[in-house]
């Protein structure tokens, strides 16, 4: 969905610029980088079919710089050896961002693929249940027309037969009364009906089973390829991180280099930190900025509500119906958007769970076209629901947890997953270039800030797509909010 021109990336000022954006796409801290080669390697051992390759490199020291630039040829040969590094970085993180997308990608369709198979299941299974409850129906239908007979004494010795004892099911009584001449051939019709509705039932339940068994598969194939496409992201924060840590820092070493002034390498190596505090200054008040903006839309979105159920109150009290507007307006509000309770992103409430961002819903979970942007496009079908919000502004956990899943991810853009102590798992999708303040493995608690919303992947605005996992597939978000306290 489109949300107009004042949401853009650009407009609302909060967006990296195009360096940034190459170059600061998700950040880590270097802890989690050292540990992501234990992860791959642990991938490995799973069976994961995903190796992680280290860019190895020996990076030169501010002192390097300080004797090659006194030596004309060690110069030059210095400043092809930090080109060639600069170069390596690029390539190591392209590769990687590539490989953990086409991973990424195929996680989200082998999802797709389990969905359809739980619907086969269940819709067959539904079936085979109709099927037997009307062979049941009929067979009793058959069963009374017997006793009819018998009561008014046309009977026969297989009559007789029938009623020395009662019959255990549809199939024991369909097969007493097949060997009943008389009575199926008054009754042929119904009796085909029923036997029938006994074979679809049985066909449709062994149906059912294959299509279990091909839905666990689907399960199976779904959770190995989301630990692919973990590693894959993994991987690629990780070269992230090393072109973060080192890009800059080469950069003005290669300035450094090139500069026949008087200007000291000490002023080169002071400049490096000085743009890391003011980019960092920069984008803590983008975000702080950002998340008033979208704080304040949401509170005039909540009193323009407020007003319009209070002016719709009145007029019904006006008509002699208080009970009922009295109701509309302080009962209607677990339904929308605008409830004083559950309202605002962040808040915790009672139950634990939390609004995961502030903004109106724009797209309702359920059937809607498919939406092509930043080279991606949605299938049809919306599996969750959509936070309309301003560039930059906050995504809350929605309860506390466990982050499983941390990167990029085809249509989802950059993405995040929480499974939580009760098994449910809520994703969190398009996040902004830049914009995970969580990892993988992480432990968050509800109403935490984990990210900041953007318009990656197939999005065509800045908004949270939210989505929420029971059994492994998506469910509505909005009823599942709404029971939790949660107005959406």
């Amino acid at each position: 969905m489109t949300y107009g021109p004042e949401s853009t990336a650009v407009d609302c000022g909060c967006a990296p610029t195009a360096e940034e954006a190459r170059s600061f796409r998700s950040p880590i801290s270097r802890r989690n980088a050292i540990g992501i080669g234990v992860l791959g390697v642990a991938a490995a051992g799973a069976g994961i079919g995903f190796a992680v390759p280290a860019f190895a490199a020996k990076y030169p020291t501010w002192e390097d710089v300080e004797k090659a630039r006194a030596n004309q040829s060690s110069k030059g040969a210095e400043i092809t050896r930090i080109e060639g590094l600069i170069r390596g970085l690029e390539n190591d993180v392209q590769a990687k961002q590539a490989e953990a997308e086409r991973l990424g990608t195929e996680y989200e369709l082998a999802l797709a693929e389990y969905e359809d198979a739980v619907a086969r299941a269940e819709s067959l299974q539904a079936q085979a249940d109709a099927e037997s409850a009307r062979a049941d129906e009929t067979a009793a239908k058959l069963g009374v027309l017997a006793a009819q007979q018998y009561r008014t004494g046309k009977s026969d010795a297989t009559l007789d037969l029938f009623f020395s004892d009662s019959a255990a099911g549809a199939d024991d009584l369909l097969g007493r009364l097949g060997t009943m001449d008389k009575l199926v051939d008054a009754n042929r019709e119904v009796y085909a009906e029923a036997v029938g509705a006994r074979d679809n039932a049985r066909n449709l339940t062994e149906q059912a089973k294959v299509a279990r068994d091909e839905r666990d598969r689907r399960k199976a194939e779904a959770e190995r390829k989301l630990q692919a496409a973990q590693a894959a992201a993994q991987a690629a924060q990780a070269a992230l991180a090393a072109q973060n840590e080192h890009r800059v820092v080469l950069e003005a070493q290669l300035d450094a280099l090139r500069d026949s002034t008087a200007k000291t390498v000490a002023g080169y190596r002071a400049g490096v930190e000085e743009r890391r505090r003011l980019r960092a200054e920069r984008l803590a008040r983008e975000r702080a900025a950002a998340a008033a903006k979208a704080k304040a839309e949401e509170e005039a979105r909540r009193r323009a509500e407020e007003k319009r159920r209070r002016e719709e109150a009145a007029k019904n009290n006006s008509g002699g119906g208080s009970s009922s507007g009295g109701g509309s307006s302080s009962g209607g509000g677990s339904s929308s958007g605008g409830g004083s309770s559950g309202g605002g992103g962040g808040a915790v409430q009672s139950s634990g769970w939390v609004r995961p961002a502030h903004g109106w819903i724009s797209s309702w979970y359920g059937v809607r076209g498919s939406i092509c942007s930043n080279g991606h496009c949605t299938a049809s079908g919306h599996r969750g629901i959509d936070f309309a919000s301003s560039c930059g502004s906050p995504i809350y956990a929605a309860a506390s947890g466990t982050v499983i899943f941390a990167g990029y991810s085809g249509s989802w853009g950059n993405y995040v997953q929480i499974r939580h102590s009760n098994g449910v798992v809520t994703g969190y999708a398009h996040i902004m270039p830049g914009g995970y303040n969580v990892s993988y493995g992480q432990r968050v608690r509800a109403g935490q800030v984990i990210a900041y919303i953007g318009s990656t992947g197939a999005s065509t605005g800045c908004h949270l797509h939210f989505e929420v996992y029971v059994g492994g597939g998506r469910i509505d978000p909005a009823p599942f909010l709404r029971a939790r306290g949660i107005s959406v």
